[in-house]
């Protein structure tokens, strides 16, 4: 598969099934998409004994990386083959502390799309649907 010839829908889909690698930071941060569509995507994370800041609570990195994750990977479901993006602001409002070793669900979704910019909110969520922290995010759309 060469992913230059493939839309970032048919990328994350392909990754979700196991036909590309994941990205490497799901090593560092484990976090798997695991349902996609035009505008949106859902990811399952969990914090472990990696994430823990020196007072013993899961760092706010973390919480940083899956919803950066989240925000650009639901804009990146809208855009066309060999097209790019990259954050250009993150706004995070930390709502409750990440509990270590609890699979959490984060959300991304599109608000809007142009040309160049494209703009999306993710939130952390546990099963009963208690947030735990949201954003929103802006991204430079890069074309070839």
């Amino acid at each position: 598969m060469n992913i230059k010839e493939m839309t970032g829908l048919e990328i994350l889909k392909a990754m979700m099934q196991g036909q590309i690698p994941p990205a490497s930071i799901s090593e560092t941060i484990p976090m798997q998409p695991y349902e996609v569509s035009e505008g949106s995507i859902s990811f399952k994370a969990k914090a472990d004994a990696r994430h823990i800041n020196p007072l013993g609570s899961v760092h706010g990195g973390f919480t940083a990386t899956v919803l950066d994750s989240v925000t650009g990977c639901a804009i990146h479901t809208l855009l066309e083959a060999g097209v790019g993006y990259g954050t250009i602001d993150l706004n995070i409002k930390m709502c409750r502390p990440i509990p270590k070793n609890v699979e959490l669900t984060a959300i991304g979704t599109v608000i809007n799309i142009s040309k160049n910019l494209g703009i999306s909110e993710g939130k952390i969520i546990d099963d009963n649907g208690k947030l735990y922290a949201h954003a929103t995010a802006t991204c430079m759309i890069i074309r070839p």
